[in-house]
């Protein structure tokens, strides 16, 4: 058995203490005459006599810790606590050294490992038949950070694995480049592609100042071949917000709102298809639904609440809405609440015009 820790104390720094296995103790027995000799003659004793009897006190006290680990050793025990000595009068007047204390199981405890996790929705996306990348995840533990991308796969191929680069955006602007970064699919895994989690160069401190991500593929493969894309990504140009709303609306690759000019029609996955077409030829998103869901064109409002200098400037915008008819009847108490909260606290906190907005935003698209 390894090595007995003791302790006088009632546990031991960097262990946890998960079994109590009860009193122990040891003891030896010294000369009956021992303390005798001791105290008659303690008055003439020279240098020489004294460092004797001390020695065989130093030797009792260890004699009897040895019998103490012992007795904890055979109820399985790797440590003792609140450890002490004592002497004391054994009969027929001998006397002894008795060391006891409590026998326990201790457990080293494991390191603290500090977690951060983000998820984020990619920001370009590819107008084409090949795999999308939508979102993302990081998690960072201690000094490693992991990343795993989601993927759309409207060609319904049986992906292998797909190569990319991937462009990390913080809050300062800053940029870091990860290149050559391989995913690997499982076999089967067709609609919706989630690799398992790969290392990457980026510090876990990092994590939470990324807002922005942009993935670039490279290469993936099919079992009919390596495919390289001839054209660079689309960037989405909304407010993360804005994306994040319309996803959880649309899903996860929905990048641009439904608009149709007569002779071609926007789908919600960032295809232009011609009018006519009844469904997209990108996602398969049938226009006739996108068409009923697609409800009040709030964007054009919103541009023209961003120039106002103050929330009471919004909501004389929407106002002109309201009187045109244009906005369903369900949203416009929900609007004017904002607004008129938004006015109130305007006057104490100062601007609240991107508060505000976003509420807007969270009316129409949630």
């Amino acid at each position: 058995m390894a090595e007995i820790m003791l302790t006088s104390g009632n546990n031991f720094e960097g262990y946890d203490i998960v079994e109590y296995l009860g009193f122990v103790n040891g003891q030896i027995a010294l000369s009956s005459n021992f303390f005798k000799d001791l105290s008659s003659n303690l008055a003439d004793l020279n240098t020489q006599e004294s460092t004797a009897f001390t020695n065989k006190l130093v030797n009792s006290s260890e004699n009897a810790i040895e019998n103490l680990i012992k007795a904890a050793e055979e109820k399985g025990a790797n440590a003792l606590i609140g450890v002490g000595l004592n002497y004391t009068n054994f009969s027929a007047g001998s006397v002894g050294t008795v060391a006891s204390g409590t026998a326990v199981v201790i457990k080293k405890k494991s390191p603290l490992h500090k977690s951060i996790t983000s998820r984020l929705y990619v920001s370009n996306y590819y107008n084409m038949l090949m795999p999308r990348p939508v979102e993302i995840t990081f998690v960072g533990e201690d000094h490693v950070v992991k990343i795993s991308p989601v993927f759309y796969n409207y060609n319904q191929d049986e992906i292998m694995a797909v190569r990319c680069d991937i462009e990390l955006i913080n809050f300062y602007g800053e940029k870091l480049l990860l290149q050559g970064m391989d995913f690997v699919f499982e076999k089967g895994n067709v609609t919706k592609l989630k690799s398992d989690y790969v290392e990457c160069k980026l510090p876990a401190k990092d994590i939470p100042l990324i807002k922005d991500v942009k993935i670039y593929v490279r290469k993936y493969v099919t079992e009919k071949g390596v495919f390289v894309p001839d054209v660079e990504p689309i960037d989405i140009n909304m407010s993360r917000k804005h994306l994040e709303s319309l996803k959880h609306k649309y899903g996860k690759d929905a990048v641009e709102k439904y608009t149709s000019d007569g002779t071609t029609w926007i789908c919600n996955c960032g295809y232009i298809n011609a009018a006519g077409d009844e469904e997209c030829a990108i996602c398969g998103r049938k226009e006739a639904e996108l068409t009923v869901n697609a409800g009040f064109d709030y964007e054009k409002m919103l541009e023209k609440m961003k120039d106002q200098p103050n929330v009471t400037g919004m909501k004389d915008i929407l106002i002109d809405y309201i009187k045109k008819g244009v906005i369903d009847s369900k949203y416009r108490m929900e609007l004017l609440e904002i607004m008129e909260s938004g006015i109130q606290y305007e006057k104490t906190r100062g601007d609240m015009r991107e508060t505000v907005l976003d509420k807007v935003i969270k009316v129409f698209e949630d």
